[in-house]
């Protein structure tokens, strides 16, 4: 029963998303942040209150556990699109966000010494509600209406006038001096029909190449029926069963390696050391989850692997190389901005997978001290492939599918891990507790993940190919999204 409640919490909660995704898309993150932050608020007052009289108050602990669910995912959820805002940084500040909320078990922890040194729980709870609140009002003050855009989307304003060059815009840094350098190109180059006229002729250019880019917007469905969404569900739905299905069955593993060993019969002193042992080995997998927070940035560095370097179209790379040295190295050949995000994601899938490899095989070896090394591996695949799928869907997708895109990828991997119940069922029942054959067919499904980076090893040579006949003859910018 234990572990039937375990799959249905884990389905709704991964379920919760595609709804909260939609709305976000639709509305923005800032309503779905600020309603999480309530809910979440008044669930640890609701538990402050039920534990003054349990007897009577009791019912409200399931209201407030439904409240503190419901609150943390919209506040998890909302905070994706948040590295937005970071520009070049975004996957690592991405992963960040992923690690800490993979590692947030963790806390439990702390609370619990909080606890036993003799601060009153009703204390703690009120104390995590006023954090709540303050979450609530910076998300009420500081986040705007909107989703954050990305940077290389062309959703940000900006207004260039010729007298002073007054500049209203939120462009920063390299993409700055790029805009005003190609400004001043089509104003040397358009002086003799500009004269005596003082409207407003580089803004129209930008505000134009803002509309064309509007015109070449991808629609929802062709991103939903893109192979690499596809791809995506599938390498992700395996993963989280994997993942899953050791979470579930992680203690009745381990107690077929101290207990059992393939013996039917045990003895009473033989129990009790399977329980201490379990319970220790539990205990030190509780404490490694903190290494999600260690070790995703790891995958976020790969993400962000020389992006910075990156252009999105050759004229971007001769208005750089104007703006900061005053001569164009036109010769040079750009690195574009999707190819080496692509790039990245082949890299950052690729060494998840070779985990999950890894990690399954220490899974088939029957040695108790190796399963520290399971740990491990469990621990940085667990917060890598999330990781590395929200970069993935960042780099090619927009901005308003990202939210509705990952909602569903998360349902849909939320289906994959259901499967784990019958496979818990049948590993404890005919299998009579041994692992091995579950683990060995997990083992082969999970070499299915690498099918998502041959297939966006293929489509980065398709983008070269194009961008090489581009660099050869006219320029051509690669305004949409042909997935």
């Amino acid at each position: 029963m234990l572990n039937l409640g375990f799959t249905i919490g884990s389905f709704v909660l991964s379920a919760t998303t595609l709804p909260l995704g939609i709305l976000m898309d639709r509305f923005g993150p800032r309503p779905t942040r600020l309603v999480g932050s309530a809910s979440f608020a008044a669930s640890c007052t609701l538990t402050a209150l039920a534990s003054r009289d349990t007897k009577v108050l009791s019912p409200l602990i399931f209201l407030a556990l439904s409240l503190n669910g419901f609150g943390g995912i919209c506040l998890t959820f909302s905070s994706l699109t948040l590295p937005n805002m970071f520009g070049s940084k975004g996957p690592t500040i991405m992963a960040l966000m992923i690690g800490s909320y993979a590692s947030s078990a963790v806390t439990f922890l702390g609370v619990k010494l909080i606890y036993d040194a003799g601060v009153p729980f009703v204390v703690i709870m009120f104390t995590w509600s006023a954090l709540a609140c303050l979450i609530f009002l910076n998300c009420a003050l500081n986040w705007p209406s909107e989703s954050f855009p990305a940077p290389e989307e062309g959703r940000y304003m900006k207004k260039i006038k010729l007298t002073g060059l007054a500049l209203d815009h939120k462009v920063t840094g390299d993409r700055f001096y790029t805009h005003v350098t190609i400004v001043g190109q089509r104003l040397s180059q358009k002086a003799p029909s500009m004269e005596g006229d003082g409207i407003d002729i580089s803004s129209q250019d930008v505000h134009r190449t803002s509309e064309n880019r509007h015109e070449k917007s991808v629609s929802f469905r062709k991103s939903l029926c893109s192979p690499i969404f596809l791809w995506s569900l599938l390498t992700m739905g395996v993963t989280q069963l994997r993942v899953i299905f050791y979470m579930a069955a992680m203690n009745k593993m381990l107690e077929h390696l101290v207990v059992t060993s393939g013996q039917e019969h045990e003895t009473v002193d033989l129990r009790q050391k399977a329980e201490e042992t379990v319970g220790f080995y539990s205990f030190i997998f509780g404490v490694m989850q903190l290494l999600c927070l260690l070790t995703c940035p790891l995958i976020g560095c790969i993400m962000d692997w020389k992006i910075k370097d990156c252009v999105d179209t050759p004229a971007e790379l001769t208005a750089l190389s104007d703006a900061r040295d005053g001569v164009a190295t036109k010769s040079a050949r750009p690195r574009y901005r999707k190819i080496q995000k692509l790039t990245n994601a082949i890299s950052a899938f690729t060494l998840t997978n070779f985990l999950l490899v890894a990690f399954g095989i220490t899974c088939l070896i029957k040695s108790l001290h190796l399963q520290f090394m399971t740990f491990v591996l469990h621990t940085m695949v667990r917060g890598f492939y999330h990781s590395a799928c929200g970069g993935l869907y960042a780099a090619v997708f927009p901005t308003n599918h990202f939210g509705t895109l990952t909602g569903l990828q998360s349902l849909i991997s939320a289906v994959f891990a259901l499967l784990q119940h019958p496979l818990f069922m049948a590993m404890v029942g005919p299998l009579k507790g041994d692992p091995f054959w579950v683990n060995v067919g997990l083992l082969l499904s999970s070499l299915l993940g690498f099918l998502l980076p041959s297939y966006l090893f293929y489509y980065r040579a398709l983008l070269r190919r194009e961008h090489a006949t581009d660099w050869e003859g006219p320029l051509k910018a690669p305004g949409g999204i042909d997935l």
